[in-house]
This record gives C-alpha cells, structure tokens and sequence, in this order.
C-alpha cells in the first residue's frame, strides 16, 4: 500500500480506462502541517481537527491520483464524525460505483478511516474524469491545501435551469482549450462557436481525441483576426459571451475594447478572480489582478463596483469590500491608504452601492477575524471580507497566484465592465478552473447589456 509521502509522480487515469470495481487506496499520517494553519486562521484548539478537514484530504486524492489530474469534481456529498489529532494514521479509499461515457462522468465511493478504523469520512463523488491520461510529479500531501470545489459545485448549482450562453471561443488552437470548452458545452453552461483557423482547430481536436464536429466554426486565418471576429458575433447578437483560446490577452482584449467594436461601456474594464481557499470559510473575490496596471481613484471605483455585480450575481447579497493597502492607517506616505479613504467615502454618500466598502486594511486583517481584533479594528469588514480590492495589478495577480500555489487554492475568474463577460482562461488553468470560469460567464451574460447594433 503506497504512502501519499511517497508518490512523487502520479499518472491519472482517463475515463475510458474507469470500470466499476476499480479501487484506489492510500494511508496519511496526521502532521502538525495539517493543523497548524486551521489553528492559527480559525483559532482551533491546537492538536485536533474537526473530522470534515477529511474531506479536504479526499478532494486532493482525486484531483491529483484518481482519476487524477484533469479531473473536475462536480458532486461531493459527505458525512463526517470525530475528530484528527497529530499522529493518526487514516486509511483513504475510492471505488469506481458508476461510469457514464457518454456523459463524461462517474461515481466515486469514498472512505477516509481513522484509528481503529473508525469512518471519519464515508460517502460519495460525482467526478468528470479526464478524457486523456497525464503524469505529473506531485510533492507530499501538503497538509491544508487540497484544491477545495466548494465554490464550482455552487457556482453549477446556481446555473442549474439556465439555458447555456452563446460563447465565442477565441482562437482555440489547443488541446486545452477546446477541452475547456467541451468540459462547459457538457455542463450546459456555454454554447461554443469556434472562431479560428480551422486547419488548426480541427487538428488540435484530432490530435487530443475530442470530438467538435457538432460545434458551429467561423474561419478566421490567424489569431488577429480571429479576435475581431468574435467580437463581430458579439456585436451581431449571435454570441453574449467571450472566452480566450490560445491567443494573446492582449490581442483578445484589444478586439473588444477598439471603439468600434461596440462592446463598451460607461464603466472601466475589470477582472475578477473568485477564488475558494480551503482554509477560508466563504468564496473571496479579488481585483484587480489582469487588466488595469496602476488604476487611479476613479478606476478603482469601477473595479469596486464590478466586483460587488459580480458578488451579487453568485450569490453574496451585500458583499464586504476590503480596500487593501499595506497598513490600516491611512498615511499620505502610501498613496493606496488615500485612495482607500477617498473610496469609502464615495461609498458613504452613495456612488459606489450595493456593497459595504472599508479600508485601508492590511491583508490579514482584511481576512481574519484574530488579526482585526489584535490590531483593535471595529468594522463589518475586518475579518470576514468578501472581496479584496488591491492596491495595484502586482500585488493583485501575485496574491491571486500565491494563494493558488502555495495555499491550494482554486479559483476562476473573468473580465467585467463591457457589454458581456470575457473568460481569459489559461493554459495552466485546471479543468475545475476553467468550469468556474465558465459558469461565471453564464451567470454574468443574463445582467450584460444588449449587444451594439452593427
């Protein structure tokens, strides 16, 4: 029985590869890694752990060793009883129950037992195994950082009954991208029109083993051009929504912010990651990390108020703004402590709505409930922000991304502020990623306005 210590490289098993009856089972011995970081954010008494941190466990086994990677996690419905303590030993185990290739989906059960072999987790996954197998190297299981799936599995819970979205697919010359696409199509969330060079498309397609020949296509020779006309199926009404292919940010985005395209608004263009770290209790936005470079006063409103549609949209009925900075004073030393001010302000008398902004505060004040009361802060933000507004798209993107890579974290996100919601997905962007993404777009496209007559 191989140890999670010892699998530094795991292969994923495909779905064609999946049959009822196929079993994976692997032990983890309890460390303090995996409890300190809960102690210290939720002030859990140091030593145990509720027995749902289990569940936290099961998530990475099947995200990175089976099915493994590629593998959207769509259903998780677990029990849990007891508690960890540094020092247990668990025994984790996964049984195939159902495949449904044509659906592109299969059931898991799952056990995590404890000492004794006491059931601290038993129940069931629903999964979207990859189409095909990948090897990766893979650390030790870092304890707390399992990639979490709260926020997708309510993000698809809130699009069930949508119709999905006509989505422009820009330029999708990959593998990954067109997986993303399909993965969405499956989901019922987006309507893909490819909008590239076909040649390119179709071999992609070919090479990968993913069938696109019930997807409408528009020609377009290269990358370019591909953007424009896109952005043309927008403005025509046959697409309300965008999602990146293989191209450039900046020539997609260039494509629909050009006047002439007829995609923009009043408002500053926007991103928004919604990104689920496993060791916060609540889904957190964060903005803006792609987009604006250093905005001013008047942009960091725009991104405020799109960050609180965005909010609304999935769910948070009066979000919670933490205007980031350095520090909770504001100081004319650190110009983001003005801004910060000057936005709270504009939110008192009534120019940004719909959210309850606060600021300057620091990160950790913004997002703990221990560090606020330490630093004496009284605020209904401190402490349980929905969204931070950083200072800059540095320190944004780099919060974004360490929160990611060193804190397990996923996250999805898109652009806001013109006419319909654009996905600027990646190519290291996981399947449940580029879903979230998705269903971002499907719940954003219904409150974008009508598309420009041509």
């Amino acid at each position: 029985m191989p140890t999670l210590g010892g699998m530094d490289r795991r292969r994923s098993t495909p779905l064609d590869a999946l049959t009822p009856g196929a079993r994976f089972r692997t032990e983890h011995r309890v460390t303090a890694a995996d409890l300190a970081p809960v102690a210290a954010l939720l002030g859990e008494a140091e030593g145990a752990l509720p027995a749902r941190a289990a569940g936290a466990l099961m998530t990475h086994l099947i995200a990175t060793a089976f099915p493994g990677f590629g593998t959207a996690i769509l259903r998780e419905d677990y029990r849990y009883a007891g508690t960890l303590a540094e020092g247990d030993a668990l025994t984790a185990e996964i049984e195939v129950t159902e495949v449904d290739r044509a659906a592109g989906r299969a059931r898991l059960a799952c056990r995590v037992l404890g000492p004794g072999g006491a059931a601290l987790l038993a129940g069931e996954a629903e999964v979207a195994p990859p189409r095909v197998a990948e090897e990766r190297e893979v650390p030790a299981l870092p304890g707390a950082s399992p990639r979490p799936v709260r926020v997708l599995r309510a993000l698809l819970a809130r699009c069930a009954g949508l119709p999905p979205v006509p989505t422009a697919v820009v330029h999708p010359c990959d593998a990954e991208s067109l997986r993303g696409a399909l993965l969405a199509a499956e989901h019922g969330l987006i309507a893909p029109i490819l909008v590239g060079p076909e040649a390119k498309i179709r071999g992609a397609a070919a090479a990968a083993g993913l069938d696109i020949a019930a997807l409408p296509l528009v020609p377009a020779p290269h990358s370019h051009a591909a953007a424009e006309l896109a952005v043309a199926q927008v403005r025509e009404g046959r697409a309300a929504a965008l999602m990146k292919g293989s191209l450039h940010t900046d020539e997609l985005m260039a494509a629909a912010l050009a006047r002439e395209a007829g995609l923009r608004t009043e408002r500053r263009v926007s991103h928004c990651f919604v990104v689920d770290a496993p060791l916060y209790p609540r889904p957190l936005l964060i903005t803006d990390a792609a987009v604006n470079i250093q905005p001013d006063l008047e942009a960091k409103a725009d991104i405020a108020r799109n960050a609180i549609a965005l909010a609304r949209a999935i769910g948070i009925e009066l979000p919670k703004v933490a205007i980031l900075s350095a520090v909770e004073t504001v100081t004319p030393k650190i110009p983001s402590t003005i801004d910060a001010a000057a936005l709270c302000k504009m939110a008192e008398r009534g120019q940004i709505v719909g959210g309850v902004l606060d600021g300057p505060l620091a990160f950790d004040n913004a997002v703990s409930p221990a560090a606020a009361r330490a630093k004496g802060i009284t605020s209904p933000v401190a402490g349980q922000a929905d969204v931070l507004l950083c200072p800059d798209l540095e320190s944004g993107n780099m919060l974004a991304k360490q929160l990611t890579y060193l804190g397990g974290a996923e996250s999805a996100g898109i652009v806001l502020g013109l006419r319909v919601p654009v996905a600027l997905t990646s190519r290291a962007d996981s399947a449940t990623a580029r879903l979230g993404s998705a269903a971002l777009l499907r719940l954003m496209a219904p409150r974008a306005a009508a598309p420009a007559p041509g």
